[in-house]
């Protein structure tokens, strides 16, 4: 007998127990939800709750669950869940569900998870995948990016109504697609380690998903409610999160993310939404390698997504953002912050420095010069700032 060399065991979080999709799903999920609870509280912003609640409470009338409706205001921060875990040890709740966005998503998943309960995830734009995945994200009470958590399991059952999805404004949907897209431009280069079998698979389903979303975004968003739009709506809630169940934290995020949580901690950028700045946090991250590694293939890339951003509508630049008349302090700000001890951005295969970062920020869509050095590329963002 061969002795086998010991392996560390790998907690796998890769899909919801059960997915419902399709349009007026959430009419035909009553008894899917009360199979995991009669005493669901119903986690969503206050904004959606007042204006979506009345599509979601027949269903639950309709199967008799004692339900209440609670906001995670004033974030998904740490705040906000002290106040929630009140609220279902008040309600008596054996049930979470997240109702709305990203936030609510991530408030209602946490929640669920310190409280050991069921949690079924209802989003009701496709601005990004937390629906599908197994992890949070936790900011301070005025929208600044903190940390993330890692939970023990997917959501139990995910309801992803084309109806209500249909009702979010077009701005979620590209946003979706632009956070969708860091899944390719970030597992690619990420230096992280994981199972080799599994960042294969979820590397070559991120091109997958690059590539549909190239190929049909700009016919999806010109045709809601059509077979185009689903795939895409598809794409940016489900297949964007089978990617990083699959890849783990290397297939999720990198620079881009890191760019995202720099950006959060200034206030002016708060109108922006999350797949927004990663939108433009990726071309930041080609920006440092073509700048770091004078790599061409990174440059080429740029440039064809400044073409993607400009027929669908995503950001470009920190003025696209709104960012335009931010100082040069909080500049740096945002790039300290982005490159601080255990941030994501340090999966990319080489050094980066706020410096570099800064530079990056604010050349996203100049032409590259490789006779032009860092130092001069860092010097351009005193220039361009000041």
């Amino acid at each position: 007998m061969i002795d086998q060399a010991p392996t560390s065991l790998l907690s796998l979080t890769v899909a919801p127990v059960r997915v419902l999709r399709g349009f007026q799903a959430l009419e035909h999920s009553g008894e899917a939800i009360a199979r995991l609870g009669q005493r669901p509280l119903v986690v969503g912003g206050t904004h959606t709750l007042a204006v979506l609640a009345p599509t979601l409470q027949p269903v639950l009338e309709q199967q008799q669950l004692n339900y209440s409706l609670t906001s995670y205001s004033p974030d998904c921060s740490e705040t906000s869940l002290a106040s929630l875990r009140d609220a279902v040890t008040s309600h008596q709740a054996d049930l979470i569900i997240g109702f709305g966005g990203g936030k609510a998503m991530d408030t209602a998943k946490l929640l669920a998870h310190q409280c050991q309960l069921p949690i079924v995830t209802l989003p009701t734009s496709a601005a990004t995948c937390a629906a599908w995945t197994a992890l949070s994200n936790i900011y301070s009470d005025h929208g600044a990016f903190l940390y993330d958590v890692s939970l023990d399991r997917c959501p139990d059952l995910l309801i992803l109504d084309y109806s209500l999805i249909q009702t979010a404004p077009q701005r979620t949907l590209v946003a979706g697609i632009g956070d969708a897209l860091a899944k390719w431009y970030e597992a690619s280069v990420s230096s992280g380690s994981s199972p080799l079998t599994l960042i294969i698979a979820a590397v070559q389903q991120a091109r997958v998903l690059r590539d549909i979303l190239f190929q049909k975004s700009a016919d999806a968003l010109k045709e809601p409610g059509s077979e185009v739009w689903r795939e895409v709506v598809d794409a940016t809630v489900l297949l964007a999160g089978v990617i990083g169940g699959l890849g783990g934290a290397q297939c999720r995020t990198v620079a881009a993310h890191a760019v995202h949580n720099g950006l959060t901690h200034l206030l002016a950028a708060h109108d922006a939404l999350h797949g927004e700045k990663v939108a433009y946090g990726i071309l930041v991250q080609l920006r440092l390698e073509e700048m770091i590694q004078g790599n061409q293939l990174a440059a080429s890339a740029r440039q064809q997504l400044l073409k993607f951003y400009a027929e669908i509508g995503l950001p470009q630049t920190l003025d696209d953002l709104g960012l335009g008349n931010i100082t040069l302090a909080e500049l740096r700000q945002a790039a300290e912050i982005a490159c601080r001890l255990g941030s994501d951005i340090h999966r990319l295969p080489f050094p980066v420095w706020p410096e570099q970062l800064m530079a990056a920020m604010v050349s996203t869509t100049t032409p590259f010069d490789r006779s032009r050095s860092q130092l001069d590329m860092t010097a351009a963002v005193n220039q361009e700032q000041s």
